[in-house]
């Protein structure tokens, strides 16, 4: 019996997601005292690189795997599944893998645990914690199954490191069709490089407390000296003064960012489910009982319009002596 996991990998680069899912995974397998194999499916497994993150790996191959399909995926899997008889199935906590592990849960006729954040595999009956609604309730609940199937939630374990010398693989070939492959990636367009939202080390975001578009100013200038984003909150776009892609929350973008810079923010709950994967939080507000404030790990008490300034003088200043 041993621990699966799904790696999602975008033909052979391996996402922060997956390393996150392989943490979950060896810790429950740990738990069980069961080995822990990594899944490798279609063009670009063999470029995966895992290191000694796992005890083995299974590359699938097949002519229908020519890129991304969710349905030929699930079908892998489950083909996979009933020749291994795994103890559990760990998919990421992304938009691929909770597509996969729901085909892989429909064709078994298994319950799936998606965004998982803890979980106690000491009983038949695991015990489990996972994010709901975005993010704003935390549910404790039970799973047994002949195979469990969770997901890990996104940034809610540290990425495995992958180094090492590679575990030994396996081949599996899959029996397909042509029908497993009717949904399908067929196009790729290579977005433009340099620093999003979603990926940046530091993160500015503004909210009603800017006082406007212009209020962005000093926050675009602080972001680009330290290499990082421009967000914002709802009632930003809501006002105009942002497009909603530079939106940060639930209806927005999820940021995990090493610092979050949150300008005149008072820090609603939709709000914070967005950026509370954030390494570091610094709140700049006038009112110190704001949700933002009183969560945050820093705190500068003060407007907004005086104090981003004044934090661009000095980075300018320290770097320059």
């Amino acid at each position: 019996m041993s621990v699966l996991v799904l790696i999602d990998h975008e033909q052979g680069e391996v996402p922060d997601s997956a390393r996150q899912a392989l943490t979950l995974g060896r810790d429950l397998a740990r738990q069980l005292g069961a080995p822990l194999a990594a899944v490798a499916i279609g063009t670009g497994a063999e470029a995966v690189a895992l290191g000694q993150a796992v005890d083995g790996v299974w590359h699938v191959d097949h002519p229908v795997l020519t890129d991304y399909a969710p349905a030929a995926w699930g079908e892998s899997v489950v083909q996979l599944v009933a020749q291994e008889m795994p103890v559990a199935v760990v998919a990421p906590g992304s938009d691929r893998g909770n597509e996969v592990l729901a085909h892989v849960a429909a064709l078994s006729d298994l319950p799936m645990v998606a965004n998982i954040l803890e979980a106690d595999a000491s009983a038949e009956a695991w015990n489990l914690t996972r994010v709901r609604w975005g993010g704003s309730l935390l549910e404790k609940a039970e799973l047994s199954a002949a195979v469990r199937l969770v997901s890990a939630a996104a940034h809610a374990f540290p990425a495995a490191a992958t180094d090492g010398p590679e575990a030994p693989v396996s081949q599996f070939s899959p029996d397909l069709g042509d029908a497993h492959a009717l949904t399908r990636v067929t196009e790729r367009v290579t977005e433009e490089a340099g620093i999003t939202l979603a990926t940046a080390p530091v993160v500015v975001s503004g909210g009603r407390g800017v006082g406007g578009p212009d209020g962005f100013g000093p926050l675009e200038e602080l972001a680009e000296l330290l290499a990082g984003a421009v967000g914002c909150s709802r009632v930003v776009t809501n006002n105009g003064w942002r497009p909603h892609s530079d939106q940060v929350g639930q209806t927005g973008t999820r940021v995990a960012p090493e610092l979050y810079v949150a300008c005149g923010i008072s820090g609603a709950i939709q709000h914070w489910v967005g950026m509370m994967a954030s390494k570091h939080v610094l709140a700049i507000n006038t009112d110190p009982e704001a949700p933002m404030v009183t969560k945050a790990e820093y705190a500068v008490i003060g407007d907004v319009a005086e104090m981003v300034p004044a934090i661009v003088a000095e980075v300018r200043r320290r770097r320059s002596t």
